[in-house]
């Protein structure tokens, strides 16, 4: 006699999330029975954990190229980013969407890095490509790459090497983690913590300006 297990029970058996389920009967792969509730049921005879696999429906899932620079200024080396990418997923033959922002590498309330993580999240996508690991973000990178594995999502890094704009977006990150500071201990009305603040700005800017990363 067949046993009918619900659909928590059956991901938990192959190893996949209960929305992959749902989007498996949808499109007919894994087919599941309703109950008089309208509850879906699996029959557990016909689940097999070593046919269905996770790279076999990362497939369906598309890809998701993400480029990113520190400001609106570096427009010519974001398109150089998106060419790289797009050429690259090209030349692999992957269904391809290309996200791209404007914003530091300590931001995380960017809009396209949002847009992204919502679709690792809600599993649609299958890939996650970059120039470079740096490009997603400056700190917290590898707890995205942790996700994505939780959720059965490549990681391709084109470039291993060091980032070619390790110094300027270095410097933007800097002057922002300062800015942040500088916001909530001028609300102290610190006059030491303010200089000692400015001073720190001053300096990164100077050094900045020294060596031809950022213009001001």
């Amino acid at each position: 006699m067949n046993r009918l297990v619900t659909i928590g029970q059956a991901a938990k058996i192959l190893g996949v999330s209960i929305m992959t389920l749902r989007r498996w009967d949808e499109a007919g792969r894994l087919v599941s029975i309703r109950t008089e509730g309208g509850h879906r049921r699996y029959d557990i005879s016909k689940i097999k954990p070593e046919t269905i696999h996770k790279s076999e429906y990362r497939d369906t899932r598309k890809t998701i190229a993400y480029a990113r620079v520190s400001s609106y200024d570096h427009k010519d080396e974001l398109e150089r980013q998106k060419q790289t990418l797009e050429l690259f997923c090209s030349k692999n033959g992957w269904q391809f969407e290309v996200i791209t922002d404007y914003g530091s590498g300590v931001n995380y309330y960017k809009k396209g890095l949002t847009k992204l993580l919502d679709a690792i999240i809600d599993e649609r996508a299958g890939r996650l490509v970059l120039t470079h690991k740096d490009r997603l973000l400056r700190l917290g990178a590898e707890l995205v790459f942790s996700i994505c594995e939780a959720k059965g999502v490549e990681v391709v890094l084109i470039n291993e090497k060091d980032d070619t704009a390790f110094e300027e977006d270095l410097a933007t990150d800097v002057l922002e983690i300062t800015t942040v500071f500088s916001a909530r201990l001028y609300g102290s009305r610190s006059r030491k913590s303010k200089k000692l603040l400015d001073n720190v700005a001053k300096a990164v800017k100077d050094s900045v300006s020294d060596h031809g990363a950022l213009s001001y």
